[in-house]
């Protein structure tokens, strides 16, 4: 089959719709539900970060993605008991594609309500059990165990949207797309993101640990994938705060930045040990939760409170918050396209950001890698601008 016939494109005014390939059959087989245009889209560009987390890690890698960009991405590696019980994942047995979502969908579970997932590897039923309890809109593998597929096949009654992707397939070197009925072309964006990018360190500190190069890795690759321009936090192996689609690079800064704090708040103490009245789900959870740790929330939303918690719970003081988050101080962060000024920096230090890779060639470079220098970062220049539209 050369051609899917869809619902319609973006918005149900916009009739005809179909996917097509010029050449060849179209790579992927739909297992259950009906995938929409904006599914699809989420579909092929989280797959392509899936496919190249796992391919630089040789470990399962997870995306989860929202509006063709991920709201979080992660490779398989061990969670500690508070990061689970911050994903709500520590009642269940996790397999390592179990643990790469569950990381992945714990990035941002605001921003990964309804998202469309990518995993690199099989599917399984330890896997299958997580989705099932989340809400989603639908996945991308390449394969699926039955007992995965059985499950799955009963969410959304029936009408969840299961994607087989042919993991062999390439696509041609060059990529057309169509804009008020003038056709753009351009060579698809196949850069490797590859450690040799990091070579280049123009900061005085150069002590850049394996850790470090691993989440500055994730960063970038995590990039290629999200709209621009974008700045991207990766902290143990995953995706902790994506600031995406923002005109300003200080707003990406700020955006990615304030989702970092709120990924280390979650594992706080007194966040670990809010009890929730029977019946809560966990996407009322995940919004409480943000409520909890807002600054700015109202007197009429804590009165809501009542219906959610068991006690009122005592909120985090400025003070505790900031005690907490001085112990997270080796954050790394990569950017699309080079910072025009210091304030990135600096934003990015209250953060607990060591680690920085960023593409240079800005008229103010000296200015920034000071900024750096005064902070005692690792600063890479990776030479690469990772701009996608």
């Amino acid at each position: 089959m050369n051609e899917r016939l869809l619902k319609y494109g973006c918005n149900p005014h916009q009739k005809p719709a179909r996917l097509y390939m010029k050449k060849g059959e179209l790579p992927f087989e739909v297992l259950n539900g009906t995938p929409g245009y904006i599914n699809f889209l989420d579909a092929f560009n989280s797959w392509q970060l899936v496919k190249e987390l796992k391919e630089i890690f040789n470990l399962p890698a997870a995306a989860s993605f929202k509006h063709v960009s991920p709201a979080g991405a992660a490779i398989a590696i061990p969670m500690s008991e508070e990061l689970k019980k911050a994903c709500f994942v520590d009642d269940l047995e996790l397999s390592p594609v179990a643990i790469a979502y569950a990381r992945a969908r714990g990035a941002d579970r605001m921003s990964s309500f309804g998202d469309w997932i990518a995993i690199s590897d099989t599917v399984d039923e330890s896997l299958a059990t997580l989705i099932k309890r989340e809400v989603s809109d639908g996945i991308i593998a390449p394969d699926y165990t039955k007992e995965a597929l059985d499950i799955l096949k009963t969410k959304q009654n029936g009408r969840y949207n299961i994607v087989k992707i042919d993991s062999n397939y390439e696509p041609e070197d060059i990529e057309t797309r169509e804009v008020y009925g003038i056709t753009f072309e351009q060579k698809r964006n196949n850069i490797k993101i590859s450690s040799e990018l990091l070579n280049n360190i123009v900061t005085e500190n150069k002590n850049l640990t394996e850790n470090a190069r691993r989440d500055l890795l994730i960063s970038l690759v995590t990039l290629k994938y999200t709209q621009s321009n974008s700045v991207c936090f990766a902290y143990d192996g995953q995706v902790i705060g994506c600031g995406a689609g923002q005109q300003s690079r200080i707003h990406c800064t700020r955006l990615a930045a304030s989702k970092a704090d709120i990924w280390f708040l979650r594992q706080h103490p007194k966040v670990l040990s809010l009890e929730f009245k029977d019946g809560i789900g966990k996407p009322e959870k995940a919004n409480a939760i943000d409520q909890f740790l807002r600054d700015d929330i109202t007197e009429a939303e804590i009165k809501d409170w009542k219906s959610i918690f068991k006690v009122l719970p005592e909120r985090l003081t400025k003070e505790e918050k900031e005690e907490w988050l001085k112990n997270f101080t080796e954050v790394s962060l990569g950017s699309d396209a080079f910072f025009p000024f210091r304030d990135n920096i600096d934003r990015a230090h209250k953060s607990g950001v060591k680690y920085v890779a960023q593409p240079g060639g800005s008229v103010r470079d000296d200015v920034v890698i000071n900024a750096a220098n005064e902070y005692r970062m690792v600063m890479c220049f990776t030479g690469v601008r990772l701009f996608h539209h």
